[in-house]
């Protein structure tokens, strides 16, 4: 009975917008996504929090090279281009118009 009450308690009401969790590298181009975590060693993730990435930070994925090639993303306004290997481990949150790939 109490684990049917938790499961009611964490139910999502109608009018509260779906965010989805994925990788930079899967999400599309030209959207406005929100940093939920960065999964890397301590001077990658130094490096990354100096150029504006950061849990909280807003970015937008500007170009993906073709051939599993890097990423063009814009940060405050700044652009940077980042190693694919780089960005899969920058965890990002989506909007609406994200879609299961």
């Amino acid at each position: 009975m109490s684990a049917m009450r938790a499961n009611h308690r964490h139910r999502r009401s109608k009018s509260e917008p779906v965010s989805l969790i994925k990788c930079l590298t899967e999400c599309g181009r030209g959207e406005d996504v929100e940093v939920v975590s960065v999964n890397a060693g301590f001077n990658a993730q130094r490096r990354l929090y100096n150029l504006g990435i950061y849990p909280g930070s807003v970015i937008r994925k500007k170009k993906d090279a073709p051939f599993r090639g890097p990423l063009q993303i814009i940060v405050k306004g700044t652009n940077i281009v980042l190693g694919r290997g780089l960005a899969s481990k920058i965890y990002v949150r989506c909007g609406e118009s994200c879609t299961f790939d």
